[in-house]
């Protein structure tokens, strides 16, 4: 069975409050894109345990210690009928870039294992099932766009289509961790609730990124950029080149720019970079589409 996990962006990601568990209240449109993605391929084994082949980019962490294979080992052990495994994982969607890759890389494995092995588990199911496994987890189980709340957490399907315009997402040469992302983070309890009553205003989401740029902020940029300015760097290059809407995805270190005019050729080609943004990668440069059946 082959599987392409996808990434995700965050349009707009306002931090709200902090938990009394210590975790901070979010609130954040979740928005799949589908042409960017890792490859997962799992088939039974004749043999017990796991047999696990990577390809691709790097995973900054141990073999044993990949989502993938936490998931599959937290199933096996609620439910035993499932056997040995061959997966072949290939990384395509950089790591500690703010796109939700291991996520969904996990996500993606639970939907491989519920179909293999017959488990018969419904969505909300497979979504309970990986959500200890991070907090965005749930959202590639249902791979749609949503309104999130909680820790990320709690999802509510929505009606935001950015299909049509152009995306383009630039990851810099730097990381960011998220306890870096999150020092000094400014809370804004102020902002509840209002991404959710301002997608109520249009049914076209590039009319709501254009007329409320106010609502659709990332907090996060506060913190990392004076920290980073290289990706600072980075979203100014977007808007200088014309980009409608340009942010940074998650805690970063990924920033994004969508763009309306699909003229040949790039929309950074005309844009100033410096010798040290030149480490920048342009990692995705196409038009948002539905996802393919």
């Amino acid at each position: 069975m082959l599987l392409y996990p996808n990434c995700k962006l965050n349009i707009g990601l306002r931090v709200i409050d902090r938990r009394t568990d210590g975790y901070h209240d979010l609130e954040t449109i979740f928005y799949p894109v589908y042409g960017l993605h890792d490859e997962l391929e799992v088939t039974c084994a004749d043999t017990e345990g796991v047999e696990f082949i990577q390809e691709g980019l790097a995973v900054d962490c141990k073999a044993e210690d990949n989502l993938i294979l936490r998931c599959y080992h937290r199933m096996r052990e609620q439910y035993p009928q499932i056997g040995g495994v061959r997966i072949r994982f290939k990384k395509n969607i950089p790591f500690g870039a703010g796109l939700g890759g291991g996520s969904s890389d996990a996500a993606h494995m639970a939907i491989a294992l519920n179909e293999l092995f017959g488990l018969g588990l419904s969505q909300a199911e497979l979504a309970e099932m990986v959500r200890p496994l991070g907090a965005d987890c749930p959202f590639f189980i249902y791979n749609t766009p949503c309104y999130a709340e909680g820790i990320g957490d709690k999802l509510r399907p929505i009606r935001f289509d950015l299909s049509g315009l152009r995306l383009v997402m630039i990851k810099p040469a730097c990381g960011v961790s998220t306890r870096e992302a999150y020092s000094g983070i400014v809370r804004h309890p102020e902002a509840r609730g209002q991404l959710l009553q301002t997608l109520n205003e249009s049914e076209k989401a590039q009319d709501l990124l254009r007329h409320y740029p106010e609502v659709f902020l990332n907090d996060f940029e506060q913190t990392v950029f004076p920290l980073h300015p290289e990706i600072a760097a980075q979203k100014k290059r977007l808007r200088d080149a014309g980009a409608l809407y340009a942010a940074m995805s998650g805690s970063g270190s990924t920033v994004f720019g969508l763009f309306e005019d699909h003229g040949e050729g790039s929309p950074l080609a005309g844009t100033a970079m410096t010798e040290q943004e030149a480490t920048a990668m342009v990692i995705f440069d196409d038009t948002l589409g539905e996802r393919k059946a």
